[in-house]
């Protein structure tokens, strides 16, 4: 059986409609009361939307219920689905921590409050029935201000155990008015050595070269490829890996047609760079990852071989993958000596 790395899915966009639509109906009906019948719920939750922003504003809709709480109830069942059908070995999970603490307390009280959500994200991600070896990426964002930004990345640097990286997201076409506050926030990360990836060339509205050299990876990064190809050599020599997400440009209307990631692919394998291939929302896509490989399969825009590399280069930029080699090649050397014993007897 292959076991896959997940490394960019959100916490708030992987809830599946139907354990979406029953915690709402047990819990908070009123925010479901305009939908006579499931049916219409999922089609308004997983359709396609004209333009990112509008389709972040879905975002609110699941970080407004995910208190401290609660995430234990959403996390188990990510956790289950992931392991039994997903077949993941190994997940990331991002998400804006303060955008889980109550609205009604003070900025400083929130601030203190994100302690808490990153304890009870890694205490709930941590299931030994299933065992998958999960990590946390905290979100700065671009709704909150520096302070609070400047707390993430903090709370990154205390909370190794459960923390690998940071990340900054909120559309990719706000960050440019506060600029030189994400440059400073990223080195200062890079600083204390917390892995960095970010949200930048998903759109073209979203490209920000000055930006590349700070991350470790480049969540999405599409648009390198697509606008400005020139960047593949630098990108491959800092050693990024693009975190592609082939539903998501489907669902935000940033590619009308999935086949034009074919030459996101062709280009990034020909300067050798990275991709690995990820869901980014599966609950608001209603997909999982092994959808996401046969999707890319079927339309021709990746072969077999490309696409092992792929899920090979998943683990190996994995931020907190504890192991060398990817779980086939640890099972490979678990099976071999039992392999060869037999052929010798």
């Amino acid at each position: 059986m292959a076991l896959y790395a997940e490394l960019h899915r959100h916490l708030g966009g992987s809830v599946v409609p139907r354990v979406l639509w029953r915690y709402f109906e047990r819990h908070s009906s009123d925010l479901i009361s305009r939908f006579a019948e499931y049916p219409e719920f999922e089609d308004f939750y997983t359709r396609p939307r004209n333009t990112l922003d509008e389709y972040l504003e879905l975002h609110t809709l699941v970080e407004s219920v995910q208190t401290v709480d609660t995430l234990p109830y959403f996390i188990y069942r990510l956790v289950r689905g992931a392991y039994i059908f997903e077949n993941l070995a190994y997940l990331e999970l991002r998400y804006t921590p303060y955008l889980r603490t109550p609205e009604h307390l003070s900025q400083s009280a929130r601030i203190d409050k994100m302690v808490e959500i990153v304890k009870v994200v890694g205490e709930a991600s941590s299931q030994p029935e299933y065992p998958i070896v999960t990590s946390q990426i905290l979100c700065m964002h671009t709704r909150l201000p520096y302070e609070v930004n400047k707390a993430i990345v903090d709370l990154a640097v205390q909370n190794r155990d459960y923390v690998c990286g940071i990340d900054v997201a909120g559309g990719d076409s706000h960050y440019a008015d506060r600029m030189a506050e994400w440059i400073s926030l990223f080195e200062y990360a890079r600083s204390q050595n917390i892995n960095t990836t970010g949200h930048f060339y998903e759109t073209p509205a979203g490209c920000y070269p000055q930006l590349l050299p700070y991350l470790m990876r480049i969540g999405h990064g599409i648009q390198i490829p697509l606008l400005y190809p020139e960047l593949l050599p630098d990108v491959a020599r800092r050693g990024q890996c693009l975190e592609v997400c082939p539903t998501t440009y489907i669902q935000t209307g940033t590619l009308q047609d999935i086949r034009q990631l074919k030459l996101v692919f062709d280009r990034c394998f020909d300067a050798g760079v990275d991709i690995a291939i990820c869901t980014d929302n599966a609950g608001l896509h209603n997909v999982r990852l092994p959808f996401e490989y046969e999707n890319l399969l079927t339309y021709d825009i990746i072969n077999f071989k490309q696409l092992q590399a792929c899920q090979d280069a998943a683990f190996r930029h994995a931020f907190a993958w504890p192991y060398g080699q990817r779980p086939a090649s640890l099972l490979n050397g678990l099976l071999q000596p039992e392999t060869s014993n037999v052929l010798v007897n």
